[in-house]
């Protein structure tokens, strides 16, 4: 019987093929303002079309002014000029002239500086009058402003190319897109962003006992957990999902996978155990004793608990070989197959962290484990820091929603004392 550990390594080993030609198909093209675009992963470098910011632009709202007309003694008057508002376009300031300029106007040409509002004299705008606007009656009055104070060049002017230059790359390929990047890309005017398609994969939930959640629920059927849980935890690892469910029947099975179409990865979750009427086992072949899952599903127990029923292989689905993990029905063991097996691989292809690193607690009780399988249960942490585990039954779903951490009872212990270290994964790092 294989370990936690060797199945994990006999996973990554089907799956590496199918993550490294993903990597290398022609991306997919997302608009910037997808819901879907945060979090993906950038196949390729995007260079700036534009500086940023694309002109010398207002810090503040003010006065635009040219540093050489200040060669006299202070204080220092000028005429009010034009005024600029955001997104107008530049207009010439005249020599001896302050144009008033608001926060992030293009500045007028040949002005150099800008000084705050807050230090002018008066330190309020007057009536202000914008380039094409038509001259008041009584244009004949000049408005005048001053100031203590003579600005440095390039005070409270944002200059063009400052934040980004042409050409230089927003993002480099391999980046996985934060809402600051999408900021990025937005600001120089990037629409289609090329990011790496997801894994495609087919999800079928089997039992004859599965009912679709909202639909009617007839006696000893249960509602289908498996597939909303997996499906949510394999597009949170950033795969595409299509979920199937069918019923204890091999020819059934075998119909839906034909639908497969241009699927990279099956997954299936029930029918794989040692009782009657394991449809994936009827369905797909394959025993224990061939260990060779080049050629079809090697079914096998591995040492752990919850999960020990497993298969991994290729189904044929029109002439080619499609890569498929079997995972065990029991909604918990069906979870934790994910997270130990499959989960890892999925969020690492989509440029996430591949899961939380083990550390070590203490544990608040005493705890069993079959002394011949590694146990993977479920806890939460104290207020001291020591861990509560839950109990190990493979149906206590409740208990897994509730968790906050795994914990890790290796093989060859049978039982920790209160107060043993334990080694544990958080769900929330």
């Amino acid at each position: 019987m294989r370990t936690h550990i060797e199945h994990a390594a006999i996973v990554a080993e089907l799956l590496a093929p199918i993550l490294e030609a993903s990597r290398h198909r022609e991306p997919e093209w997302v608009p910037i303002d997808d819901s879907g675009v945060s979090g993906r992963v950038v196949t390729r470098d995007i260079p700036a079309a534009i500086p940023l910011p694309p002109f010398d632009n207002s810090q503040m709202d003010g006065y635009a002014v040219r540093t050489a007309d200040f060669a006299s003694a202070a204080p220092f008057a000028f005429s009010v000029g034009p005024a600029a508002a955001a997104g107008d376009a530049p207009f010439a300031c005249a020599p001896g002239t302050a144009c008033p300029v608001m926060t992030g106007a293009a500045m007028p040409i040949g002005a150099d500086a800008v000084i705050p509002i807050e230090q002018a004299n008066p330190p309020s705008f007057g009536r202000l009058r914008r380039p094409h606007d038509p001259a008041p009656l009584d244009s004949a009055a000049t408005e005048t402003v001053s100031f203590a104070q003579a600005p440095s060049t390039g005070a409270f002017v944002r200059e063009q190319g400052s934040d980004h230059p042409l050409g230089a790359p927003l993002v480099l390929a391999g980046s996985r897109l934060r809402p600051s990047m999408i900021g990025l890309l937005a600001s120089a005017g990037v629409a289609l962003v090329p990011v790496r398609r997801r894994i495609r994969i087919l999800l079928v939930s089997t039992g004859d006992e599965v009912t679709p959640p909202g639909e009617h629920l007839p006696p000893g059927r249960i509602y289908d957990a498996n597939a909303p849980l997996l499906a949510a935890a394999m597009r949170d690892a950033g795969a595409e999902v299509t979920t199937r469910r069918v019923p204890d029947r091999p020819e059934a099975l075998r119909a839906c996978v034909e639908t497969a179409g241009d699927h990279d990865l099956l997954v299936t979750s029930g029918g794989i155990s040692a009782g009657a009427f394991e449809v994936v086992r009827e369905a797909f072949g394959g025993d224990e004793t061939h260990a060779d899952s080049s050629d079809g599903i090697h079914f096998t127990g591995i040492a752990m608990q919850p999960g020990g029923p497993q298969g991994s292989g290729f189904v044929e689905v029109d002439g080619r070989r499609l890569a498929t993990l079997c995972f065990p029905g029991n909604p918990v063991s069906s979870a934790l197959s994910a997270e130990l097996f499959l989960l890892p691989l999925l969020r690492d292809h989509a440029g996430l962290p591949r899961g939380a690193e083990c550390s070590t607690a203490r544990l608040a009780h005493d705890a069993d484990s079959p002394e011949h399988k590694h146990q993977v249960r479920r806890g939460r942490l104290l207020e001291d820091g020591i861990v509560e585990l839950s109990p190990p039954s493979s149906h206590l779903l409740a208990d897994l929603a509730n968790a906050e951490l795994l914990a890790h009872i290796p093989i060859g212990v049978a039982r920790l004392a209160a107060g043993s270290p334990i080694e544990i994964q958080r769900f929330d790092v």
